[in-house]
């Protein structure tokens, strides 16, 4: 502060004028600081948000506990003067009640003595754009009951999950009770608000009902815990100087100390924390930690906001197309070295999260399930059969609730869609959910159902045929695929496949660099390769890796060129059928129809999917193949995608028709002339055989993606491509047919859980 300036701080009706004879000048280390004797303090709210989400492993639960969650609550023993607001989401906060209650009784000392706020949310961590009112409002009021039960402290405040925000969500949060949330500053400067007017809380309102709002700094999202300490000091020294009654927001995740990769070391072994810690207590003449209730209760908002609709500032560009990606990406490394940027970035805008379900189809699929299933919750609350059984509604709802978790929905820098076993996580749930509602829906003993409507929301028609063991979607306008099948003993979609597809950050695995440099830096910025020649194991899908995509093919492909999307000579891949569905008491025939080109011929397609009551583990297909020119030699396809079941270990396995094993799942193999061929998997408990009428050739592959995680870029499983495939020369008949029994055994998994159903012998 230069000599003879004064500077007026305002706090509520009073001013403090300091001058430089009120400040000291002092040394720390090769540090100097002012510390101003008399002023209004910078409030310092340090929000962490532990998460896992539904479906993780166990070791990575234990993993977090060890290197982050319990740590880090070790180190803040020490320093009973500073304050957090701790969120937990309900998944992580139910394993650590079931693995680790001492950590839940000591978490409940830090709460009595007022040095942590506990913060709600929605229970199983749901983004809530994409869930139904009633399951946002449901979700927040359910979770702020378990933690005041749990914790005895009320809750007031509340975590926005990935801080996705739509302006509806202020009603919905108030209503289930809450009083105040945060979101990034990032929110706030959409809507035009300066930099210097973001250190406090706003209010807004839906339909005259009031939620505080704090925005969240992105500069200590990068400087905590990166830099060195007193980077964040500078800033919040800079702050008080500028803002009289400053409250400046820390709210990110509490494995960025810890769990991220390198920051275990430098967090605790380096100590780097109590560093940090003992910054902040070396500054409490004018520091102050705080919680966001204690800003709420002490300090007067800043005005009035709307929130455009947005999420933090790397979400809203992961949420556009690859292409618009590197688009974006190109344009912002061309000008954030102009002067002008720090003004113009204000007004940059990238993408929006609900673009996710068009990014990605197979997030809209599990959307569309789980809307559904909610659909009919909302409708059998009300029954005489959910009065009658509310533990059972019970179940459906929780069931419902756990499938909401967001992290499989989206993908950024962090695995989330790409991780099978957190998909197979959501599906298993709304099995679960979809299982429960059909007991309340009187279904009973052996039965079978049909049902028609718009399933995925995409203006089409599709059908689900279901029984007491499966249930398939199927869409005749899009190739009469298979997009879901679900085998409820196992609780797994074997239909939950993932395409691969260009992302932008393919470039930097086409580049080859490795950025690992050991040390603690953000995720964000992270580049590692998890396995070598990545860039070699990058291909792209031409067509959905569902079931039943029918092929024609050149005569005499290979498997090598199929792999590579070559030698498709027909247009029935992803071609509209006309469809018919057929039913009685206990059987149901969908016969699905397209008259198409297969290279210069125009020919007739009909195949037809049954499901009988009395056979519920099996699916019969028979394809019907008319107007062939006769003489005219053909090379028909059928691919089966099956998800669910994990590669890399020697019980999950292909056996042939003679039963012997041939090899691991994600094996391939060209078997000749075969009738049969198998899948097991022992783990879940799973037996899947294809059965053929006539002998063909079977192709098996596996598909892999090349994607990013917190770990660095990695090769995942996600499904096994079979491919019974036929060639061979129109009869005079001009016709040709084949019937493919799917047969799905599922008694070793009904066996399993009978058995961990079975209270332990005392």
């Amino acid at each position: 502060m230069e000599q003879g300036v004064r500077k007026t701080i305002f706090s509520g009706s009073s001013k403090t004028v300091i001058t430089q004879s009120q400040a000291t000048l002092r040394p720390s280390g090769s540090r100097r600081l002012w510390e101003f004797r008399v002023h209004s303090p910078v409030r310092l709210v340090l929000a962490l948000h532990n998460h896992q989400p539904v479906g993780n492993f166990d070791g990575v639960f234990e993993g977090a506990y060890q290197d982050s969650y319990r740590p880090f609550l070790d180190v803040l023993a020490d320093y009973p003067e500073l304050k957090i607001s701790l969120h937990t989401s309900g998944s992580l906060l139910e394993w650590l009640v079931d693995h680790h209650p001492e950590y839940i009784d000591r978490l409940k000392e830090f709460v009595a003595r007022e040095q942590v706020e506990i913060l709600g949310g929605p229970f199983y961590e749901p983004i809530l754009a994409c869930i139904p009112r009633r399951d946002r409002i449901g979700q927040i009021r359910s979770y702020s009951r378990y933690l005041e039960q749990l914790f005895g402290q009320t809750v007031r405040g509340m975590w926005v999950p990935e801080r996705v925000w739509e302006q509806t969500f202020a009603g919905d949060i108030t209503d289930a009770g809450i009083e105040y949330t945060l979101v990034d500053d990032f929110h706030f400067r959409g809507a035009g608000i300066p930099p210097e007017k973001l250190h406090g809380y706003y209010f807004t309102e839906d339909e005259g009902r009031l939620l505080k709002m704090f925005p969240g700094s992105e500069t200590l999202r990068y400087t905590i815990p990166f830099q060195d300490p007193w980077r964040t000091i500078d800033h919040l020294r800079h702050v008080g100087g500028q803002t009289p009654n400053a409250v400046v927001v820390f709210g990110d995740d509490g494995e960025k100390f810890g769990t991220w990769p390198g920051t275990k070391d430098h967090v605790y072994r380096d100590g780097w924390l109590r560093r940090f810690f003992d910054v902040l207590r070396e500054n409490q003449g004018w520091l102050k930690t705080t919680t966001l209730g204690e800003s709420v209760d002490n300090v007067p908002p800043l005005g009035r906001v709307y929130l455009p609709d947005s999420s933090y500032r790397e979400m809203t560009e992961w949420c556009l197309p690859a292409e618009g990606q590197l688009v974006y990406e190109g344009l912002v490394h061309r000008y954030e070295h102009d002067e002008a940027w720090p003004q113009l970035k204000q007004y940059v805008r990238a993408g929006f999260w609900r673009n996710f379900l068009v990014k990605y189809p197979e997030s809209n699929e599990m959307y569309c399930r789980m809307r559904e299933v909610s659909a009919r919750l909302e409708s059998a609350q009300m029954t005489p059969a959910a009065q009658q059984n509310p533990a059972l509604l019970h179940l459906a709802r929780t069931e419902l609730y756990r499938a909401q978790c967001n992290c499989p929905y989206w993908h950024g820098a962090f695995g989330g869609l790409y991780l099978p076993h957190l998909r197979n996580a959501i599906y298993k749930h709304l099995i679960s959910a979809d299982t429960a509602l059909s007991q309340l829906e009187g279904h009973s003993g052996r039965w079978a159902s049909r049902e028609i409507a718009d399933f995925n929301l995409d203006a089409r028609q599709e059908i689900k045929i279901a029984s007491d063991r499966l249930a398939a979607y199927i869409a005749p306008a899009r190739g009469g695929h298979i997009y879901e099948l679900d085998v409820r003993a196992a609780r797994v979609n074997l239909a939950a496949t993932l395409n691969r597809r260009p992302e932008a950050y393919h470039k930097k695995v086409l580049a080859g660099s490795n950025g690992d440099t050991g040390g603690a830096v953000s995720i964000h910025d992270l580049v590692t390769f998890k396995q070598p020649d990545l860039d070699k194991r990058l291909s792209y899908d031409a067509w959905p890796r569902k079931t039943l995509v029918d092929h024609f093919l050149r005569p005499g492909l290979s498997l090598d060129e199929f792999q590579r999307s070559h030698g498709e000579i027909g247009d029935f891949v992803v071609g509209v059928y006309e469809s018919v569905v057929r039913r009685n008491d206990k059987r149901i025939e969908v016969e699905m129809t397209r008259t198409g080109q297969a290279g210069d011929q125009r020919v007739t397609v009909t195949k037809t999917v049954s499901l009988d009551a009395n056979a519920g583990g099996q699916l019969e297909i028979r394809y019907d193949l008319s107007d062939l020119p006769p003489g005219q030699p053909f090379h028909f396809g059928v691919e089966l995608n099956f998800a669910a079941m994990a590669a890399g270990a020697d019980d999950r396995y292909f056996y042939d028709g003679a039963g012997r094993q041939i090899g691991r799942l994600e094996s391939i193999h060209q078997l000749e002339s075969a009738e049969r061929i198998g899948l097991v998997d022992e783990w879940l408990g799973l037996d899947v055989s294809l059965d053929l009428s006539q002998f063909g050739g079977i192709w098996t592959f596996p598909i892999q993606t090349v994607s990013q995680s917190e770990g660095g870029f990695e090769l995942v499983h996600q499904s096994c491509a079979v491919v019974p495939h036929w060639e061979f020369v129109a009869d005079e008949s001009g016709k040709w047919s084949v019937r493919i029994d799917l047969s799905i055994d599922t008694s070793a998994a009904q066996a399993k859980q009978l058995a961990e159903s079975k209270p332990a012998m005392v």
